[in-house]
């Protein structure tokens, strides 16, 4: 028992009545752009977490080499 297409439909009615169509323009965009903006910036952070686990593992073999050689 879920919602039918009329229930949508009626319901869309509504809203359009009480907010307009101009001010459901403006929230879509808003929303759209809202998203992008939280997509590139995830994208942009696991870029740099990912850079950061690289330099770790650089800092990280370089280190043990550098005790191993002074072992030696």
């Amino acid at each position: 028992m879920g919602i039918s297409i009329w229930q949508l439909l009626i319901l869309l009615a509504v809203v359009i009545l009480i907010f307009g169509t101009k001010k459901l323009k403006n929230v879509g965009g808003d929303l759209g752009s809202a998203i992008k903006s939280f997509k590139t910036a995830v994208k942009d952070s696991g870029e740099e977490g990912q850079e950061k686990m690289e330099q770790a593992d650089d800092k990280a073999a370089s280190g043990s080499t550098t005790k191993k050689e002074e072992n030696v």
